[in-house]
């Protein structure tokens, strides 16, 4: 038999859906109260996953629900940073 690797799954805060975790961004604040954006998935902190989609960042701007879930401030630049994420993907 062959066995598949399972893909983990992660729910986006925003729309509240399970999606694979290559498909979403995550974003920390560190113990220091840092926000920061988390390519890589494995830094130490509170993490969020946000659907790398254009409307789904732009509703986490106007809700502010990512800043409540990370109990921290969430700086415009990370929006900033997390559509040009999401305009790169298009390439």
């Amino acid at each position: 038999m062959s066995s598949k690797k399972k893909t983990p799954l992660r729910k986006c805060v925003i729309t509240q859906e399970m999606k694979p975790k290559k498909e979403l961004i995550r974003v920390v604040r560190s113990p220091e109260g840092d926000v920061f954006i988390d390519p890589t998935s494995k830094k130490s902190g509170r993490g969020a996953y946000i659907s790398n989609d254009r409307e789904v960042i732009k509703q986490a701007r106007d809700t502010n629900r990512l800043q409540k879930h990370l109990n921290a401030e969430v700086p415009e630049a990370i929006y900033d940073e997390l559509i040009k994420i999401y305009e790169r993907s298009l390439l």
